[in-house]
């Protein structure tokens, strides 16, 4: 994975009021910490670190340049405003070259299996300890050509070069089934409507009470005038 370089500015005020004026100056509030040092509050440009994080992924490695001082640092968090298309918060972790880091890469199914297959993905990322330098962006996992009822375990998949696992080995990362037919689809339908129980009809007999009860209700209420 490349490096990237970005410059921080120092930010002295905090909460929720601060952190909205820094968006609003197309910044990004951030905090960098780690190997026992005191946490640091930055702000990043926006647009400049949308970028980084674009083409290498949330687990990119930054030099950051916070007041003419060079640190190398993780990705560690980012969080992104569940509506809106901002970042609200950046947590950096400081590293230093030649160490590993435990982090989360996604998977990457590629291939077709065998025909008549439905492949499901029960893992969508895999927690993997990497040396800093040589962090995979993602874990390719091949199902070309695979059987029907073939398990793919954690285990099992060929790690990057400086990469191991830290998953459990004997977790199921992708499950190759059986694509359900027509008919399976149709009797599942069919089951699930098994138990939908309609409103019987209205009988004449039924519909002749009524009206007799409201023909009496209002005898009775002319009785009471």
């Amino acid at each position: 994975m490349a490096e990237a370089r970005i410059d921080a500015e120092t930010r002295t005020e905090f909460g929720k009021g601060a952190a909205r004026r820094t968006r609003r100056a197309g910044k990004i509030p951030a905090v960098l910490y780690g190997h026992g040092t005191d946490p640091q509050h930055l702000s990043l440009p926006e647009l400049e670190f949308k970028r980084i994080v674009r083409e290498q992924g949330r687990n990119a490695v930054v030099t950051i340049n916070i007041d003419g001082a060079p640190q190398l640092a993780l990705t560690k968090t980012v969080v992104q405003h569940p509506i809106r298309p901002y970042i609200e918060h950046v947590d950096l972790l400081v590293i230093r070259r030649g160490e590993k880091v435990v982090v989360d890469v996604g998977v990457h199914i590629t291939g077709s299996a065998a025909p008549g297959s439905l492949v499901t993905q029960e893992l969508n990322t895999l927690e993997v300890e990497a040396d800093v330098s040589s962090i995979p962006e993602w874990v390719e996992v091949s199902v070309e050509g695979l059987a029907i009822g073939t398990q793919i375990l954690a285990g099992s998949i060929t790690m990057p070069a400086n990469t191991d696992l830290r998953t459990d080995p004997e977790a199921l990362v992708v499950n190759v089934n059986a694509a359900p037919t027509e008919e399976d689809m149709e009797a599942e339908v069919d089951a699930e409507g098994a138990g939908v129980v309609e409103d019987a009809p209205e009988t004449e007999d039924a519909a002749s009470d009524e009206s007799s009860d409201e023909k009496s209700e209002g005898d009775s209420d002319s009785a009471e005038s």
